[in-house]
């Protein structure tokens, strides 16, 4: 039959068309063999063994291991790379986790300060690639964290029908483990006050200045005067150096600053006007040196051999009480500046209702317990403070401790972080070579620990474990004991890589170069943090 034929004959059997509105047949299909991905954390070790073993069917495994890397490259921003190059990055990666990190540089001048070669300290080991583990919900963070350019404050919410409680009435009972989302709030505020302390003094850190420029990252609070610390001990002359910044070994140096709330808003949201009273760390030689003499003397300074005052006078460490009490040569003590601002604050806010909040870091929260204590013993009708302690050091004896405890009128919070070394000092003071008396800490305590951060290494040496901004960062992330690093931490840490970059993950250092984030630059508070300018004068001016 020719081909016309065969399509001019009719058919012999009627042709059956289907309605068009019937559905077609659904052909059941087998499920999908689903290989277990190397890149998730959760996988097994077993399947991932028997997964390689198993025999290739096609190159469809292959491809889909490509896509799941590309989708996640999209999904951290990254530019696609080629193939060719991703096997050079691995072998790069690789060696660098195989290389040891020099303890010269994990441990230098500033771990020295913080007794890193004088007391063996955790995490002197070597790092390891474990230590650079993230999962991908960390990576997606990190995305997020990296690319803020100024920390995002969590919400405000109205204190004002609980703030004596967040102002540490009850001891801050029920408030710290788990930690009140609050209390977050107001001790991040009172953190990056301490933080501007320390950007104002090294940006212009000589006493003569004419004015110095400070920056507070809360544009509610107003700063009334600048606070100056005297040592009493003097650089010798041939401890100087010619190249020697004169502020290293100067006597007198700025060490904080009084502010008050000046904002109608926030005086409502907070149910009383807030005094804020912040101090910094240690900085100069002659600090350090004060820091050294851990002998208990009395609070009045003068020192009693006699066996009836034994441990029940209250006693406070030499040099601390040192840089208190000392007057400079063109500034009043630190003692007589912070008790004359007080007063007049309170002139000036007459009948309203107020409170005091002493914080500082380090040094200054040493120097903090010395300013409640006399806010609350010579000022008759002070109203409440409370003390905000960062990484803050033993100060007394436990007479010390008794009388803050018994004056109804201070509060202290101490916030501790793990394997931070300067908590743990002074612990015994020598007074008599038959006689040795205790220091003791005095307060609440929120304990948080660095190796609880997605970001900061698990050996984090201990500069990181004593630096501010890790304190800061820590307690953003805090929910409470045994549980994970808040998942919707909201504080920048472009100032922590800056601060820490040693300490941080390489996919956090990595991914800051990729957002143009130069960790190697010096830490700019201008770009960390939302400040409003206003300048302090200074007593030469």
């Amino acid at each position: 039959m020719t081909i016309a034929a065969a399509v001019t004959a009719p058919t012999t059997s009627p042709v059956h068309v289907a309605p068009r509105h019937a559905a077609p047949a659904v052909q059941p299909r087998a499920a999908p063999r689903r290989e277990p991905s190397p890149l998730n954390p959760n996988t097994p070790a077993q399947a991932l063994r028997s997964a390689a073993s198993a025999p290739p069917s096609s190159s469809a495994a292959a491809d889909g291991a490509r896509a799941h890397i590309a989708n996640l490259d999209k999904v951290l921003g990254k530019p696609p790379r080629p193939a060719s190059h991703a096997a050079a990055a691995a072998r790069q990666e690789q060696e660098q986790d195989g290389e040891q990190e020099p303890l010269s540089v994990r441990h230098g001048l500033l771990n020295a300060l913080n007794l890193s070669f004088f007391v063996p300290m955790p995490g002197m080991r070597a790092r390891t690639a474990a230590d650079e583990h993230m999962s991908p919900r960390s990576l997606m963070h990190m995305q997020q964290l990296l690319s803020a350019d100024s920390p995002r404050a969590s919400p405000r919410s109205t204190i004002a029908p609980r703030w004596q409680s967040l102002h540490g009435e009850g001891g801050w009972a029920g408030l710290l483990d788990p930690l009140d989302s609050d209390l977050r709030r107001e001790l991040l505020r009172y953190g990056d006050f301490v933080q501007a302390a320390y950007q104002a003094f090294h940006s212009l850190p000589t006493a003569s200045a004419r004015h110095r420029g400070l920056m507070l990252p809360d544009r509610s609070y107003r700063p009334t005067r600048s606070l100056f610390a005297t040592s009493a001990l003097s650089m010798p002359p041939w401890a100087k150096r010619p190249n020697t910044p004169e502020w290293l070994t100067q006597q007198s140096n700025w060490i904080g600053y009084v502010a008050v709330c000046e904002s109608e808003r926030e005086v409502a949201r907070m149910g009383r006007r807030d005094i804020a009273i912040v101090l910094r760390g240690t900085a100069t030689c002659l600090e350090w040196a004060e820091n050294l003499r851990a002998s208990l003397v009395p609070l009045d300074g003068e020192s009693s051999d006699g066996a009836e005052a034994g441990a029940e006078e209250p006693k406070v460490a030499r040099g601390f009480l040192s840089l208190y009490k000392t007057a400079g040569e063109k500034v009043k003590s630190l003692s007589e500046e912070v008790m004359d601002e007080v007063r007049r604050l309170m002139e000036k806010y007459k009948g309203e209702e107020l409170s005091i909040t002493v914080v500082g870091h380090s040094l200054g929260a040493a120097l903090a317990l010395l300013v409640a204590d006399e806010v609350a013993t010579s000022i008759p009708d002070a109203p409440p403070v409370a003390v905000v302690s960062f990484g803050g050091p033993k100060v007394g004896n436990a007479a010390f401790v008794d009388r803050l405890s018994s004056s109804g009128k201070v509060n202290v919070l101490r916030i501790v972080n793990a394997g931070d070394m300067v908590t743990k000092v002074p612990g015994v003071a020598p007074r008599l070579p038959h006689k040795k008396e205790q220091y003791q800490h005095v307060g609440a305590e929120l304990r948080i620990d660095s190796k609880n951060s997605p970001c900061l290494r698990p050996d984090a040496g201990p500069a990181c474990r004593h630096d501010l901004e890790a304190y800061l960062h820590l307690i953003d992330g805090f929910t409470g004991t045994g549980r994970p690093f808040r998942h919707d931490a909201r504080r920048s840490v472009i100032r922590l890589l800056q601060l820490q970059r040693g300490n941080v993950k390489k996919e956090y250092v990595n991914r800051a170069r990729e957002l143009g984030v130069d960790p190697a630059a010096p830490a700019d508070a201008g770009r960390s943090m939302a400040y409003g300018n206003c300048a302090v004068a200074s007593p030469s001016s």
